[in-house]
């Protein structure tokens, strides 16, 4: 650790640069994270803030909600079976203020749950983003689809589907606006049990079933991993560099009886150094991004994640430098310092 150390204060520029590419890189993917985190909030927080269980939707449904539709009959008996059980439904459109301004909507309906408040024929409950967009309780909203109006009686936290925010609306107007007898889901909390007659999916399995939530994570978890390996990779070519340019004096130590374990322990410690605190200062930034950017940006990233991620990287790093220092031990004492005198 002393040797480590003390080639680094007398390479200060060099290890300057690459501690603070991989300080650059560990907060790109930080904020990219926390960006797919966020927008994976924004677009389905109605779900991913639903307890464990599982999914059911009919089985001619080819794995679409949109496209699900359960026999009266089949889902009372699901419903009779379990008493914490409960179906819904769900369909995108809009609703419509005093002001004739248009949001865009998902509108839910569901039998008797604690998860979900229950409303009256002509009432809506709305996710609390719309009230940034001067919608408050007691306003009537008309809807394209519907003859009527609703009034809103109550907003609540963290309701989102598609990206929109979700309107709970009474099982009787969703019906008379989608023309349909037929709720779309049965969701079942706390269990994994398959029921005969329909497709059962866990909560994952149902979130990889929405196209716009699958590709959307997918692209942004492909960038975070691609910023991963391009961290492993800038170690290895760095400490590879720093080893051809060495070669002389590792010839020496090794002449010395230093053994290729100890010039190893060397490099692990010039990574660790490097990346915890090129960590430690990104994941900070990150932190502070959290607080500071506008409401408006879908930014989310736990303590946990930042953990998770620093950790990745430290192993990647260690692997990276591992790698480059394979050639050291190839080096033969005499040959090196012929070569380093060359």
């Amino acid at each position: 650790m002393n040797m480590a150390w003390k080639e680094m204060k007398k390479n200060k520029p060099k290890f300057l640069i690459v501690g603070s590419i991989v300080l650059l890189i560990s907060l790109v993917t930080f904020i990219i994270s926390g960006l797919a985190n966020g927008l994976s909030q924004d677009n389905v927080s109605l779900i991913k803030n639903m307890p464990d269980g599982t999914f059911y939707m009919s089985e001619d449904s080819n794995e679409s909600y949109t496209q699900s539709h359960l026999e009266e009959k089949k889902q009372h008996q699901i419903l009779e079976s379990d008493q914490d059980a409960f179906a819904f439904s769900l369909q995108m459109g809009s609703l419509k203020n005093e002001a004739d301004n248009q949001q865009s909507v998902a509108f839910l309906t569901s039998t008797d749950t604690p998860l979900f408040q229950q409303v009256n024929k002509g009432e809506v409950i709305l996710d609390r983003s719309l009230k940034a967009e001067g919608i408050k309780v007691g306003d009537e909203l008309t809807s394209p689809l519907f003859d009527g109006t609703f009034k809103v009686i109550d907003f609540v936290d963290n309701k989102k589907f598609n990206h929109s925010p979700v309107a709970f609306i009474n099982q009787e107007s969703f019906k008379n606006m989608f023309r349909t007898d037929e709720l779309q889901l049965i969701y079942r909390p706390n269990t994994t049990e398959e029921i005969s007659g329909v497709q059962s999916f866990s909560k994952n399995e149902f979130l990889s079933t929405i196209p716009s939530y699958q590709a959307e994570q997918m692209t942004l978890n492909m960038i975070v991993w691609f910023l991963v390996v391009i961290s492993g990779m800038l170690f290895a070519i760095f400490f590879y560099m720093m080893n051809v340019q060495k070669i002389g004096m590792y010839g020496i130590l090794k002449a010395l009886g230093i053994r290729t374990g100890d010039l190893f322990k060397m490099i692990w410690s010039q990574m660790a150094l490097i990346t915890i605190l090129a960590l430690f200062v990104s994941g900070l930034l990150s932190q502070v991004f959290q607080v500071i950017a506008p409401d408006t940006m879908p930014y989310h990233l736990t303590l946990k994640t930042t953990i998770q991620l620093s950790f990745v990287f430290v192993i990647v790093g260690f692997l990276g430098s591992t790698l480059s220092g394979f050639q050291i031990r190839k080096i033969e004492p005499l040959q090196a310092i012929q070569q380093g005198e060359a």
